[in-house]
């Protein structure tokens, strides 16, 4: 094999190199490890021949004679399944999945399909059991082997929350490095997280960034203080107000004109402030008007990044202050709540007619930045107390210099090295950088860039990009024994996955002690730092990639209501819907509440906008409370929720197949295979003219088609009653036929259609008429919740999702589970003292 031409660059090649070499090494071992399997499985059918193998070939030939073959063999079987061709050789992936395939159907009971001959219970469990053991046997033996998870690199959000507590800097990096690619439901998973030559350049960037900001080579930023009356400027002709720090590109917060004159059009001029990175706006409001502010790129069509709410009281001036970090190129736009448009303001004459609710802006100030200290705390961080002179090539920059540079280099390196490869480091380790900075002084190269030099390095090394587990010494390394053990994590390795797993950041130094002395891996050392961490505000990072990936929140933005079917969807309510999900996952999770609740809660944490959509009465204002539920609502849990509900919806329809595979997947964790490709697919009439689910009905007559749906339809069906932004309805909204819709005295543009039917029946025979229903039934068995939540909690930790060789340990976490009442928190515990999260 040969190995791509790279550049000239030798920080680029070392690195290539490396990854070449690692690869190779990683396809050597694959290899043997196969190969070995096979020997193994070849080896223990040629032993078992006489007593084990022939029953079990008797009881599969028997099994598939009786109940299979007569759709499934031949050169057209149905659904593209041929039963004749499973071999028992577990080890080949393709064939395991075939075989995994068998028993899910059996065990969903959709094959063999209704009307063939069905087998007993006890024969089609004498079968799953003996696929189940035969792939638990394969994949024991290759865990052994090479252990569950690949190596694999840091994603997006974990490598900007490991620069920011490796420096102590904060910089956005998200036009610098690519987006990840999600598999299984999470971007943390080892086989999406690859890397590129198109990845490594964008590393290399993201590398100078960081150092830039880290070194803080130029002159204090000046301290700014300005305010601009908004009473002053013309509301067609005022200038955009700018306050920009060079240093660092960090703080840059524009007003344009349309944001203000947008604010002064709706209410009347009175005494009002807001405030900006230290910011103030004066404002006031009328009756129920409301004021958020959000932080948005200027890249159009990028989704709006909230940073608060606020309510200001009716008729009183009040000052609205927040420090927020900012960067070149962001600005603040504030909005109101309020359903006034411009149009609406037009067909009065204009805002000095308008009689409504409305906010006032009277001016903004904003001064920043607002650090204390010069060189900033990530300087002294890497630098210490070294000092700082003129470049000679700048004089309008700084450089650190030394007077033992080659000493003063690899002090630095050792230092940061250890906390940057997230484990004890040796001479060997150092070496490399230390030889490039070196070099770099050879050639004249002034201590700061040398040394950069090698600090650019070690932020490109495979040892801080990716994810290296290092397991245990082997107690008696060779023997055969040994050899079937499992792999576990050295101490630095599962500080690591405990850090990346609840803050998607490296350790912090109390880990670092403890796995250099050896004592993290103890359960109660564990019990303990798992607390302390869920306490620590780095601990949203577990709310926002895991609740945030689960949930499916990261999609709210992938489509946008239509306007003409729901006209009062807007950024305040989006925003209202993600921070309920998040408050809520917190809440839970916080007081250890069972993990049920995910499924139907009495309570949950709202603010008087969602109340308002949900219909709830008592609840005012912008703030979130903890709200208990009616019961006439229908609500309570995430299913319910808007955000879930508009996540699984387009912009103008609601499906019961997406909704129904969304459950089946997140909360059931037994996701449907993927549809055939020569199937269209159902797209909803909005016209009124009929329901989806006569469409359904129709689509369920095709054979290839309603072995799945009966398994995914009824849980959509079930949510039927909530629209595309997770409002109740009673009927369809439509654009065509239906019933006109008046809403506080006006006409609305769309109508009401035809009325919905959120009932159906349960594979297994259990019918429901509504949600509630619906819920009562998932209900009735918490061990299958709690392990789909586990096999969701080990996949995003691992990089992997629970195999069938792992299913004694994840039963073992849902032993657990149950005698503390399901708790989430006690949940969180179990995953990480099992086997699965320990062990390679």
């Amino acid at each position: 094999m040969t190995p791509e031409p790279m550049s000239a660059s030798p920080i680029r090649q070392d690195f290539a190199m490396r990854l070449h070499f690692g690869r190779m090494t990683r396809m050597s071992v694959l290899i043997a490890g196969m190969v070995s399997v096979g020997l193994g499985l070849i080896g223990s059918a040629t032993r078992a021949s006489a007593a084990d193998a022939k029953p079990a070939d008797d009881l599969r030939r028997k099994f598939f004679e009786q109940y299979c073959q007569t759709c499934h063999t031949g050169a057209k079987p149905k659904g593209d399944f041929r039963s004749d061709t499973l071999s028992q050789d577990f080890a080949d992936k393709e064939n395991r999945e075939k075989w995994l395939n068998v028993v899910a159907q059996l065990e969903t009971g959709t094959m063999p399909p209704k009307g063939k001959p069905r087998p007993a219970a006890h024969e089609a469990k004498a079968l799953t059991d003996w696929i189940d053991g035969q792939v638990a046997a394969a994949g024991t033996a290759r865990n052994a082997l090479q252990g569950r998870a690949v190596m694999r690199r840091l994603n997006q959000a974990e490598y900007e929350n490991t620069v920011r507590d490796l420096l102590s800097v904060d910089v956005d990096l998200k036009g610098v490095l690519p987006v990840d690619t999600v598999a299984g439901g999470f971007d943390t998973s080892a086989e999406a997280l690859h890397i590129s030559s198109y990845q490594l350049d964008c590393y290399l960037a993201a590398a100078n960034r960081v150092l830039d900001a880290a070194v803080a080579g130029g002159a204090r930023p000046a301290y700014v203080k300005r305010r601009v009356d908004l009473r002053n400027e013309s509301a067609t002709g005022g200038t955009a107000f700018t306050a920009t720090w060079t240093t660092a590109s960090r703080f840059s917060a524009p007003i344009s004109r349309r944001i203000y004159r947008s604010c002064l059009a709706v209410s009347d001029p009175r005494p009002r402030q807001v405030s900006f990175p230290h910011l103030h706006v004066c404002v006031s409001k009328r009756k129920a008007g409301h004021l958020s502010r959000e932080r948005r790129d200027q890249q159009p069509g990028d989704p709006p990044d909230l940073i608060g709410y606020f309510d200001v009281p009716p008729d009183k001036p009040t000052v609205v202050e927040f420090v927020e970090q900012m960067e070149a190129g962001r600005n603040i736009r504030l909005l109101v709540d309020t359903e006034v448009r411009p149009r609406d303001l037009q067909r009065i004459g204009g805002a000095a007619n308008y009689q409504g609710p409305g906010l006032v802006v009277q001016w903004v100030e904003m001064e920043g930045p607002l650090g204390d200290s010069w060189p900033p705390p990530s300087y002294r961080l890497l630098f210490g107390d070294m000092p700082q002179t003129p470049a000679p090539d700048n004089p309008g920059r700084r450089e650190v210099v030394s007077q033992r540079p080659l000493a003063d280099a690899e002090a630095i390196l050792r230092k940061f090295t250890r906390r940057a490869f997230r484990r004890a480091v040796t001479d060997e380790d150092i070496k490399p950088f230390l030889n490039r900075v070196r070099a770099r002084l050879d050639e004249g190269f002034s201590f700061e860039r040398a040394l950069r030099v090698g600090l650019k390095a070690v932020l490109v090394s495979p040892n801080f990009l990716f994810l290296r587990e290092s397991i245990r010494p082997a107690g008696n390394p060779g023997s055969p024994d040994d050899r079937a053990q499992p792999a576990s994590l050295d101490d630095f390795a599962l500080a690591s996955r405990l850090s990346y797993f609840l803050w998607s950041s490296m350790p912090d130094e109390d880990l670092f002690q403890l796995a250099e002395h050896g004592k993290l891996s103890r359960p109660e050392t564990l019990r303990e730092q798992v607390e302390r961490m869920l306490h620590d505000p780095k601990a949203k990072a577990f709310t926002e990639n895991f609740a945030g990936q689960w949930l499916g929140l990261r999609d709210i933005d992938a489509t946008l209501p239509d306007r003409q079917l729901y006209p009062d969807y807007d950024d305040i309510l989006r925003s209202s819907m993600i921070k309920e999900v998040y408050l809520f996952f917190e809440e839970v999770l916080k007081n250890d509440l069972s993990l049920t609740n995910f499924v139907s809660s009495d309570f949950s944490i709202i603010n008087g906008r969602l109340a308002n959509h949900y219909g709830i009465p008592g609840v005012e204002g912008l703030d979130f409370c903890k709200v208990s539920l009616p019961t006439s609502i229908h609500r309570g849990g995430v299913m319910t929720m808007a955000a879930i509900m508009k996540v699984t919806a387009n912009g103008t329809t609601t499906s019961p197949i997406v909704r129904g595979a969304w459950v089946l997947d997140r909360i059931l964790a037994t996701p449907p295979p993927r549809p055939p490709a020569d199937v269209a697919a159902v797209e909803p009439d909005i016209r009124g003219a009929t329901t989806i689910r006569n469409q359904l009905a129709k689509h369920r007559q095709v054979e290839s088609c309603a072995a799945c749906h009966v398994t995914i339809d009824p849980p959509g069906f079930a949510l039927e009653n909530f629209d595309v932004i997770g409002g109740w309805r009673e009927n369809y909204r439509s654009i065509g036929d239906g019933e006109p819709v008046t809403v506080a005295g006006k006409r609305m543009r769309y109508k009401y259609g035809p009325p919905v039917d959120a009932a159906d029946v349960l594979p297994d025979g259990r019918r429901f008429r509504n949600i509630d229903e619906y819920k009562e039934l998932l209900l009735s068995d918490r061990d299958q919740l709690a392990r789909a939540l586990a096999n969701k909690l080990l996949t995003y930790a691992t990089g992997v999702p629970p195999t069938t060789a792992d299913r004694p340990k994840v039963e073992a976490i849902v032993e657990s589970v149950r005698g503390k009442d399901y708790g989430f928190r006690s949940l969180v515990h179990e995953v990480v003292q099992s086997e699965v999260f320990q062990n390679k």
